[in-house]
């Protein structure tokens, strides 16, 4: 089998990818001139290609070292010390090693405890704990990070807790509370308080005027301070999901232990005391059947007791005198159960008899039982003298551990005396049949429960014939019944106190099962707690790391049943054996409890008079490190005579029985069935066994097995399966070379043991999980061995490289799948890779250590290198065969041998390659399974290699030979073909393979020629490019190659790897297909852009060359942004992520912590910035808010129409409307004017994805170079410009603050999902994405593995993320949110700010300098209208200063607009709670002031825009502080004041006139703020506002628009179209005097048929106000679209109101207008609306259908209403209000402003005297009102309509009588009238109107009765007339009037007013009048009986007759009455009476 031949095989599988990479490779070593002329030409290579990476050795060669500056110095090469050795001392837990001391050990032996004694070998990386992959930055390390964070001041956190503002706080009046504080009153004293007030502080040089260069220099070194160096840690951890490169490092191989419980005995009482007792612990599995532990013997007697048993005690070991034991628990279940015998030394009897006298006397009968007592002990006594060696089995009990574990858990303890708790089952008895539901589960834990302490009270006599396990477990099973049948036996009562507890982490004064002293140990004299060995109840996976070797003998049972004499008595005794001969007993048998710790021999204890005894008993025995042929054990079986008689013997040998321990050289373990011989064995028979019939032996029961034992040991040495022994055995006797040698039953001799060999490698995959696994280590040491130093047999080297490989996989196959459930995230098995970290070293190759050096301590130390190797050797080693070390293990005999020694050595990663490579199908499979070990072994064995072989100092090319780096080529070749082919089929599997041999390339970048590696990572992603040509889904593909790429991004030189230090070198000649960029002109200067600093901004050929992984990163993000990239929001968020975790390193590295090294890195970033640019029409709009999105560019440079645009622009009017906001937007001029751009739509990025890449952006903005990128700035384009300033736009909506209170809302909610899907929903509320999209969105977001169920090792969809999905939040970690949160808004917005500088700075010269510095202007407008912090607008502020003074022309001369932003934005800082805020802000606004004035002597345009900004910011913001504005104010006259430049002029004056004026507005605008809650008083307010507006027409628009919106807000239509009438009436006047319009409305006049309250908007005379002033009536409503546009607000208002004849009135004004521009589209819908309207009024017309409102009359009364004292309204409420509704509206709203206890509501209507109330309540009356008309009016009023439309008079009665009472008698029985009439007529633009006069009349009590006659009349006759008639209503009716029962009806009125003629002349004419009443009712009455008669039914007749019969009654009654006549009424009427009828006689009361 030549190696030739092989390899050439190797060579036709790969031939292809091999060849081809070896082409590759050699021309970028030789540099040949064709690479130089390709690299050329690669400019235009396009993104999907790979470009060829520059030769990195050579380029590294061609560069002195020195050519970099400083710091810069470290980013050029790795450094010296990049690769050390480390020693780590292995672990011990105990204090001694516990390994054999014996000389003579066998290979085996030898080898095993080589292993469990040597250090870890670690090949270390230096710096690689900086790379991403091992310090991954996480939630926890950036919290760690953003300590010491400075709070950032913010103003919306401050306005949350008024008091918390550190300003400020010494104002007295903090939020100037009450009206009295600000009284409404002349202006003179309002100046007057504006003088009082203190002026912030002023800005020093504001004054001065300093040159802008000065003033910019100055304002960047303050940008410059404390800012913090790490934008990042600011930012929230990179996403865990997508974390492909972490790796953690393994943990060391460590002993494997379950939960530990801690058991302590703490006494043992029995009711007498008369001999020692004994105990055994150990914890039995009733469900698997099995004793899971070791014994543990324990000895609680007290020190009487133990004397009785001197004779026989040597003095006890203090090992054996432990108390407490540590179990451990690997599979804890609910089956547990801690089982404890008890046994007590042999006496004559049967168990029964023995337990007799404790089961009948108790410890109170002491004194009666005395005797007795003295009898048993006498006996006791002479027992333990003659048979103090023997025991026999006493009583036994049980504990279920599940129990204690659930109710330790619980907090209340059993109510036992001392908290101490009863045994498993009378505590069962206790509490019930719950416990047994738990006993169901598994989940079952003894880890974290409390510690209890048990008293177990009952114990259960041993029973003869059910001693065995089996019975046990019966009984166990049995317990857990509730009838247990144990419970009906009679208990033997004692008590045993134990503690059970979980075991503590490192218990002091503990004993290994070995007896070894673990640590600590602080005193030997301490007593010991034992560590008691598990038996685990199933397999456990894990390798021994420690030395162990122990047999467990369990005798069972024994049949002497047919053997003849005296055998009742029986006991076994055991020996181990060396010899034959008895004195060769081994003393290895360990001491139970209270004797020696090793003993010779050991007995079972005695089961009385019986001849087949069955054993309990466990004997554990140390075996010795070298087991012979020789080693048996001896069992000798014995009669025990309990009574003393003379003549016989203390115990008769009865027969003799063996096992010899080895057997084929393996240890003999496992069931035993042994004949028994009577005779003592012959010689010589320990090497056969007893199945041989010796000759002339007698055996008990004719040679049948009578005697059944069981041995199992504990090894680490001893595998205990077949395949293993062979295969070690095999190896050993190779390594000794001690031949012939007998195997099993055959003899090998040197020529049969290759096959042997190969059979036995092959057989390796069937031996059994648990030991392969537990001797993982010294297999996988072996097969290396077999690789490495190929065995010599016979003077021929025999290659076992093939077989050992493949045995190699599949133990990595079976390891794996042992330990399948404890894989790590990435598959990986930790036991493997900790193997390969800390175990696996090169055979031979023992890292020695200086000579003389002592032995490494415990810290690890770095090796140095072997001394001295013979150099000879080096000499005689040729190229072709490498070797590892020459020092080898054992001496060669000659010189030859050496030599052949060395020729067979191989290298182990050559090998592996070789092997890998040309391995068949089935083993590929198995190591592609698990290519991951494969590859780590092969680094680490290169990186022993190069270590040890001192090969670190040769340069990278000549480290490894040119065959294996072949071998390499095609192997990664081959897997990455494996990986491309298999992503359909096994996606799992793909996954890993291609992470392995990402991080394989990344490990060969720190020991191989970098170039080689590059050139095959390009092959592999040529690769996988054609594959994605065809890929029915490249999304898959495509994220793993993002994998991949992160993976090697992730090296810890991946800065150096990208050649950061050598400048771009631009192509000799451009060729025409350069980037876009660089072909256009570039918009500042004259000459083309600087190509090398373009490519250095683009992802152009040289830049992808040179930084080659930035490269291959930044190609990912660009591929994935495109727009047509598939499977899109998943690729966005992987390779966006990549790049953020890259940064977030970078951040955190603490090489890169300077700023010069910083911009050097920051450059491999750059293209990143014109990435984003171009995607900006993609990302997630932040700045999506009504009004706020001025986009400077995309609006021209993205075509955004139709439904591609998700998330297109608002439409600016309507963004107005919503907004309610006074600017007009106009046109937002955009500023690319470059050609408009194809449809990029494509796939929107969400939220997250487009923060994280904006923050990246700012990244790279804030690292590099301001020069560069200043250049960069000057090459580009205008469109280019315009989206650069974008994105810094959104940048700023990105990260804006949102506030604490915002946090707690989120908190608030019951779950948090990630920011992506508040994303969606936010979305989703802003209707950014239809339903559609939506799903489109789900269907392409699916992820690319299909939907495969067996993903469970797929990090992403497994493991929840703990830590950020933690739903509440504390409060501090609310407050550490909230203070990063705002760290992180300051700092992006600083940068941003530095950006737009550079930009300012760069485009100073350019000739398009107005539309850019319009659209920087616009970002900076953005930035201060944000929520920013005090730190940010101090220099927000700043900038903007400078830009203005730079460039006025920009304000002043372009479209008001930005100067309106600028105002708006400038007061609402002036009214910040922050000082420092106040003081910037007033400043910039008093030199923008000063600066308008100075271009024209005026300000009028900044005066206008003021005033009308703090109009706009009162209406609109609601936390806004007036006080404070009041301070700016003072402010900025004090600046006007103190400026010595402009004193001559008129400017301070004007100064003081605006100010004047806006401290007016503010005042009333403060009372405003009050009433935020009380609507009717807002609109009052906003309404006083407003016609404080009448002389400035826009502002009082404004207002009227604000109205109309919180009116429609409250749902009064009606009113908000009366506000929008307004405002059409006031355009109106103001058109009419600007032109004479025929079908123009003339002024208000027009409006008067709408409403009369229109006459207020007529114009204020002309002299006053000029229409055409500048800046006056500029608004687009000031036009006559602008009317006809509030006009059809106003008509939709009232269709909304149901006012529809309204409507017709609204559209006779509008329709000439619109005849007049010939509008017919409008003309037709507007006469389609009258239709509507007038079909609308004929379907409603008894209006019952549409009520109109409801009125009441509200009085206020108290010092409390300030301004409302003794103030009466008319409230209009909505229609159906009962008087109940608002007086609990009003009396709720207004107890919660006054507090409790202080509102009253006064119940009647009475007038209300204020001398009576208490000054310290406040008092409500509320009357209901209706509307009145006078008779003259009711002929207009006709429809319902009218008589609800256009309301002054309203009228309420209140009934009284003279002595106060409301209601009383008929004769005394009053009525007051009251009349009010309010200044204006509802429906007006407020819902209530001030009483403005009051009338009253007093109704005597006779006409009291005679408008009660009246009223009965009334409905009466409409009961009667109606149509259709309604029986029932008429008959109540009838009822009512004619019924004999009405108290206070008809007949009463009459006879109490008409009986008598009043004696006043004055009353007569009311006596005819109630006369007249009288009669006119009877008529109707009569009237409507026959009506009823009609109506009825024959049923009905009864009731109609009784009626009539009432009425006849009623009828004679009034007669006499109505018959007489008043005698004055004949004569002629005087004067006086006239004017009675003139209400003279009337009380009149006028307000």
């Amino acid at each position: 089998m030549a190696a030739a031949e092989r390899r050439a095989f190797a060579h036709k599988i790969n031939r292809t990818v091999a060849a081809e990479v070896r082409k590759q490779v050699s021309r970028e070593r030789s540099g040949s001139p064709h690479s130089s002329r390709r690299s050329s030409s690669s400019l235009g290579v396009p993104l999907t290609e790979v470009i060829e990476p520059l030769d990195f050795e050579d380029v590294l060669l061609s560069r002195p070292p020195d050519a970099e500056p400083g710091p810069l110095r470290d980013l050029a090469e790795f450094p010296a010390d990049d690769l050390e050795l480390l020693l780590q001392p292995r672990e011990c837990r105990t204090t001694e090693p516990g390994i054999p001391e014996d000389g003579k050990l066998d290979a085996q032996v030898r080898a095993a405890v080589e292993m469990y004694t040597e250090d870890w070998l670690i090949t270390h990386r230096r710096y690689q704990h900086l790379s991403a992959a091992y310090s991954p930055i996480t939630a926890e390390t950036q919290r760690e990070r953003q300590k010491g964070l400075t709070r950032q001041v913010f103003e919306q956190d401050i306005s949350g807790d008024e008091r918390s503002g550190p300003e400020d706080s010494d104002d007295p009046r903090h939020s100037s509370g009450s009206p009295e504080d600000t009284p409404r009153s002349s202006g003179a004293s309002s100046i007057f308080d504006l003088r009082n007030l203190a002026a912030d502080s002023l800005l020093p040089s504001l004054l001065e005027r300093t040159a802008p260069e000065d003033v910019d220099r100055r304002n960047e070194a303050a940008r410059r301070q404390h800012r913090p160096r790490a934008l990042l840690a600011l930012y929230p951890a990179p996403d865990e999901d997508e974390a492909v490169e972490r790796c953690s490092r393994p943990e060391p191989p460590r002993e494997h232990f379950g939960q530990r419980i801690l058991v302590k005995c703490l006494s043992l009482k029995f009711e007498i005391e008369i001999e020692p007792i004994f105990g055994i612990l150990a914890l039995y599995d009733v469900r698997e059947k099995k004793k899971i532990s070791e014994n543990f013997y324990f000895d609680l007697n007290s020190d009487s007791m133990k004397g009785l048993l001197r004779a026989h005690g040597t003095h006890p070991a203090i090992s054996t005198l432990a108390r407490s034991a540590i179990f451990s628990v690997t599979y804890p279940s609910p089956d547990i159960f801690l089982v404890i015998k008890l046994e007590k030394v042999l006496q004559q009897g049967d168990i029964s008899e023995c337990c007799e006298p404790y089961m009948v006397m108790k410890e109170v009968d002491t004194a009666k039982n005395k005797e007795k007592l003295e009898k048993l002990r006498l006996a006791a006594e002479q027992f333990c003298t003659r048979l103090g060696r023997y025991r026999m089995p006493f009583a036994w009990t049980a504990v279920h551990l599940a129990n204690i574990v659930s109710s330790a858990g619980q907090p209340d303890r059993d109510s036992d005396s001392e908290g101490e708790r009863r045994p498993a089952w009378t505590d069962r008895r206790r509490r019930g049949p719950q416990d047994r539901t738990n006993s169901g589960d598994d989940t079952c834990s003894f880890s974290g429960f409390r510690p209890a302490t048990l008293t177990v009270t009952n114990f259960f006599k041993q029973e003869a014939e059910r001693l065995s396990d089996e019975d046990l477990f019966k009984f166990l099973a049995d317990m857990r019944r509730p009838s247990s049948l144990l419970r009906r036996l009679r208990p033997v009562t004692a008590q045993l106190k134990i503690d059970i507890s979980p075991a503590p982490e490192n218990p002091h004064f503990c004993l290994s099962p070995e007896l070894l002293h673990v640590k600590p140990y602080p005193d030997p004299r301490g007593r010991p707690t034992k560590e008691i060995l598990e038996f685990p109840a199933r397999e456990v996976y894990a390798p021994h790391t420690s030395y162990r070797n122990l047999l467990y003998v369990y005798p069972h049972c024994l049949n002497f049943s047919s053997r003849q004499g005296s055998v009742r008595n029986l006991t076994v005794r055991v020996q181990y054996m060396a010899g034959e001969d008895p004195s060769q007993a081994l003393p290895v048998i360990f001491g139970k409890s209270s004797c020696s710790e090793f003993a010779r021999e050991a007995f079972t204890p005695v089961v009385y008079h019986n001849k087949s005894p069955e054993f309990y008993e466990e004997f554990k025995l140390r075996l010795p490190a070298c087991v012979t042929e020789n080693h048996h054990l001896l069992f000798t079986f014995y009669h025990v005579s309990c009574q003393p008689r003379p003549g016989t013997a203390l115990e008769t040998p009865v027969g003799f029985t063996w096992i010899p321990l080895l057997q084929h050289g393996r240890l003999r373990t496992g069931p035993f069935c042994l004949p028994v011989s009577v005779d003592q064995p012959p010689p010589s028979y320990s090497v056969l066994t007893p199945d041989v019939a010796l000759p002339g032996m007698r055996w008990v029961d004719g040679h049948k097995g009578v005697f059944s034992v069981e041995l199992t040991a504990v090894s680490s040495v001893h595998p205990q399966d077949p395949h293993l022994d062979k295969f070690f055995t095999l190896v050993h006797v190779l390594e000794e070379g001690a031949f012939p040698f007998r195997l099993k039953d055959t003899v090998l001799s040197e020529n049969t043991v290759e096959q042997e060999l190969r059979a036995s490698l092959a057989a390796l995959r069937l031996a059994s999980p648990e030991p392969l696994v537990a001797f993982s280590h010294h297999v996988l040491d072996k097969l290396v061995r077999l690789v490495v130093r190929p065995p010599i047999i016979g003077g021929q080297i025999v290659n076992l490289g093939r077989g050992a490989f493949e045995a190699m996989a599949h133990v990595v196959s079976l390891v794996h799948r042992s330990l399948e459930a404890a894989q790590d995230a990435r598959g990986h098995c930790p036991l493997l890779a900790a193997y390969v970290h800390y175990a696996f070293r090169l055979p031979g190759t023992e890292p020695s250590l200086p000579s003389g050096a002592p032995p490494v301590a415990v810290q690890p130390a770095t090796l140095a290198r072997g001394p001295g190797r013979p150099a000879s050797l080096y000499l005689a080693r040729s190229k072709s065969i490498s070797s590892s070390n020459p020092d080898l293990a054992v001496t060669p005999g000659s010189v030859d041998d050496e030599v052949s020694r060395i020729l067979a050595s191989k290298l182990l990663h050559e090998e592996l390659a070789l092997q890998w490579v040309v391995s068949g199908s089935a083993v590929r499979e198995a190591v592609l399974q698990h290519a991951w070990f494969f590859f780590q072994l092969m680094v680490k064995s290169m990186a022993l290699h190069l270590l040890l072989g001192q090969r670190l100092d040769t340069p990278r090319k000549l480290r490894f030979p040119g065959r294996f780096l072949d071998d390499i080529a095609a192997l990664v070749g081959s897997v990455g073909l494996e990986v491309i082919t298999r992503v359909y089929k096994d996606a799992e599997l793909a996954e890993r393979l291609n992470a392995s041999l990402a991080f394989f390339l990344s490990d060969l970048l720190s020991l191989v020629d970098r170039g080689f590696i590059f050139s095959l990572v390009r092959a592999h992603y040529k690769q996988v490019s054609a594959r994605l040509q065809s890929a029915p889904n490249p999304a898959l593909l495509l994220t793993l190659r993002m994998d991949f790429t992160r993976i090697l991004c992730s090296h810890e030189h991946y800065v150096t790897l990208n050649l950061p230090c050598c400048p771009l070198s631009p192509p000799a000649s451009p060729s025409p297909s350069v980037s876009s960029t660089t072909s256009q002109s570039s918009t500042f200067s004259s000459q083309a852009p600087d190509p090398k600093v373009t490519s250095m901004f683009e992802l152009s050929g040289p830049f992808r060359q040179q930084h080659f992984l930035a490269g291959l990163l930044l190609t990912e993000l660009a591929l994935a942004l495109e727009p047509e990239a598939e499977g899109a929001s998943l690729l966005h968020k992987k390779a966006i992520s990549a790049v953020h975790s890259l940064l977030c390193s970078h951040d955190a590295d603490p090489r890169y912590a300077e700023a010069s090294v910083k911009a050097r890195v920051a450059e491999l970033y750059l293209p990143l910035l014109s990435l984003a640019r171009d995607t900006l029409p993609r990302l997630h709009d932040f700045a999506e808010g009504p009004g706020q999105r001025s986009r400077l560019a995309s609006m021209l440079d993205s075509d955004t129409e139709g439904e591609g645009d998700i998330g297109g622009t608002i439409n600016p009017s309507v963004a107005m409307a919503i907004a309610g906001g006074p600017l007009a937007p106009g046109s937002r001029a955009s500023i690319s004017q470059g050609p408009v751009a194809a449809s990029r739509s494509g796939y929107p990025l969400s939220a997250e994805s487009s923060r994280t890449l904006l923050v990246c952006v700012l990244w790279v903005l804030k690292n590099a170079e301001p020069a560069l990128l200043q250049r960069w700035a000057a090459d580009l384009a205008l469109p280019q410009l315009g989206r650069l300033l974008d994105l810094l736009y959104l940048c700023l909506a990105a990260f804006e603050y949102k506030g604490k209170k915002a946090f707690e809302r989120i908190n608030s909610l019951t779950f948090k999902k990630s920011l992506d899907m508040k994303a969606r929903l936010e979305e989703a509320i802003l209707g950014t994405i239809g339903a559609r999209q939506e799903m489109v969105r789900r269907s392409r977001e699916r992820s690319p593995f299909g939907n495969q169920e067996n993903v469970r090792w797929r990090k992403s969809v497994t493991h929840w993320r703990q830590t950020s999905d933690r739903v509440d939040k504390t409060k501090d970690e609310m407050e550490h949110e909230a203070l990063v949160e705002g760290n992180l808004a300051t700092e992006t917005s600083l940068v941003v700010l530095d950006t737009l500088e550079i930009i300012v700075q760069t485009v100073m010269l350019s000739e398009a300098r107005e539309s850019i510095l319009g659209a920087v202007l616009k970002v900076v407008l953005y930035s201060l209208g944000s929520a920013q912090s005090a730190l940010f607008l101090q220099h927000g502020l700043a900038t903007q200063r400078a830009l203005v003074s730079k460039f006025p022309e920009l304000l002043f001369e372009e479209d008001t607009e930005l100067c309106a932003d600028l105002c708006l934005r400038l007061l609402r800082h002036c009214g910040s709670r922050v000082s420092t805020i106040r003081t910037h802000a007033s400043a910039s606004l008093y030199l923008l002031m000063r600066q308008n004035f100075e271009i024209g002597n005026n300000f009028a345009r900044v005066k206008m825009q003021v005033t009308m900004s703090l109009s706009s910011l009162v209406g609109t913001t609601q936390s806004f502080s007036e006080e404070h504005l009041r301070r700016s104010l003072k402010t900025i006259l004090t600046y006007a004041e103190e400026d010595v430049g402009l004193r001559d002029s008129t400017f301070a004056e004007q100064v003081q006139d605006l100010m004047f004026n806006l401290h007016m507005i503010l005042t009333d605008t403060v009372k405003m703020k009050e009433h935020q809650e009380d609507p009717e008083m807002l609109i009052d307010l906003m309404y006083r506002i407003a016609r404080g507006y009448q002389g400035s027409p826009d502002l009082r628009l404004t207002w009227l628009q604000n109205m109309a919106g919180k009116h429609a807000e409250l749902g009064n239509h009606a009113e908000a179209a009366q506000c929008m009438v307004h405002a059409a009436a006031l355009v109106a006047e103001y058109l009419a005097l600007l032109e004479d319009s025929r079908y123009l409305p003339v002024g208000c006049v027009s409006f008067q048929n709408i409403s009369s309250n229109v006459l207020e908007e007529s114009a204020i005379s002309d002299d006053i106000l000029s229409p055409d002033e500048e800046g006056f009536c500029s608004g687009k409503h000031f036009t006559e679209l602008g009317l006809v546009g509030l006009l059809e607000q106003a008509a939709a208002y009232f269709t909304m109101g149901g006012l529809y004849e309204a409507v017709n009135e609204v559209y006779k004004t509008l329709i000439p207008i619109l005849e007049a521009h010939r509008d017919y589209k409008k003309l037709a819908a507007v006469h389609g609306k009258l239709q509507e309207a007038f079909t609308k009024i004929m379907h409603q017309s008894s209006g019952w259908e549409r009520v109109f409102g409801t009125y009441f009359r509200v009085g206020f009364y108290g010092a409390r209403f300030g301004d409302l004292d003794e103030q009466e309204f008319v409230y209009k409420e909505p229609s159906i209000t009962k008087l109940a509704e608002i007086s609990h509206r009003l009396e709720e709203f207004y107890t919660e402003r006054f507090g409790e206890d202080v509102v009253e509501i006064v119940k009647d209507s009475n007038p209300v005297d204020k001398t009576k109330l208490d000054p310290q309540k406040a008092y409500i009356q509320i009357t209901y009102v209706e509307p009145h008309f006078d008779t003259y009016e009711l002929k207009d009023r006709v429809t319902y309509f009218d008589r609800n439309y256009g309301l002054r008079t309203f009228l309420f009665c209140t009934p009284f009588t003279p002595d106060g009472r409301a209601h009383g008698e008929l004769p005394e029985q009053h009525k007051r009238k009251t009349l009010l009439s309010t200044d204006h007529a509802f429906p007006y633009i407020k819902t209530r109107i001030r009483v403005c006069h009051r009338e009253e009349t007093v109704l005597t009590p006779v006409e009291v009765a005679i408008e009660d006659m009246q009223k009965k009349t009334r409905e009466l006759a409409f009961a009667t007339e109606q149509d259709p008639p309604d029986a029932k209503m008429l008959q109540m009716v009838l009822q009512g009037s004619v019924g004999p029962t009405v108290n206070q009806g008809p007949l009463e009125v009459a006879q109490v007013f008409l009986a008598e003629i009043p004696e006043d002349p004055k009353l007569f004419r009311h006596h005819n009048k109630l006369r007249l009443c009288f009669k006119d009712f009877c008529k109707k009455c009569e009237d409507a009986l026959r009506k009823n008669k009609a109506l009825i039914g024959p049923d009905q007749k009864e009731y109609h007759r009784e009626l009539e019969r009432n009425y006849a009654r009623l009828r004679e009654a009034l007669q006499p009455l109505l018959t007489q006549r008043l005698p004055q009424l004949l004569a002629p009427t005087t004067a006086g009476l006239r004017n009675s009828l003139n209400r003279a006689s009337f009380r009149k009361a006028d307000l």
